[in-house]
């Protein structure tokens, strides 16, 4: 059984809320969950508090245990800083890059070529 972690949508016709929840990979997306671990309203806005809430031990039990989230739900947690975001990731391989080329800086800047 493939545990999810993935969002439930709640609301009316264009105001939706999300729950969210975890569940089997199986279930449709409203059907049987395991555990309700917060919310998300993608219409109160990014900065307000009352936009997202989250039971971030909970959380971090499931991701321990091997839940998957979706990836929906695994930018709300990058928002929340419970998951590495992608753009950080991104900023350090490069940096990793020119380490692993064989040619330190200090090398580079003594040849006399620009060091970005």
């Amino acid at each position: 059984m493939t545990v999810r972690i993935r969002l439930a949508r709640f609301g009316r016709t264009h105001r939706p809320f999300y729950r969210v929840v975890v569940t089997d990979s199986r279930t449709t997306r409203d059907g049987k969950n395991l555990e309700i671990l917060g919310f998300y309203n993608p219409l109160a806005g990014r900065d307000d508090e009352k936009g997202m809430a989250l039971k971030l031990e909970r959380v971090k039990y499931w991701l321990s245990v091997g839940a998957q989230p979706s990836e929906t739900v695994e930018s709300l947690l990058a928002r929340a800083g419970l998951v590495p975001d992608d753009a950080t990731l991104d900023q350090e391989q490069p940096a990793n890059a020119s380490q692993n080329d064989g040619v330190s800086p200090e090398a580079i800047f003594s040849i006399g070529l620009q060091v970005n």
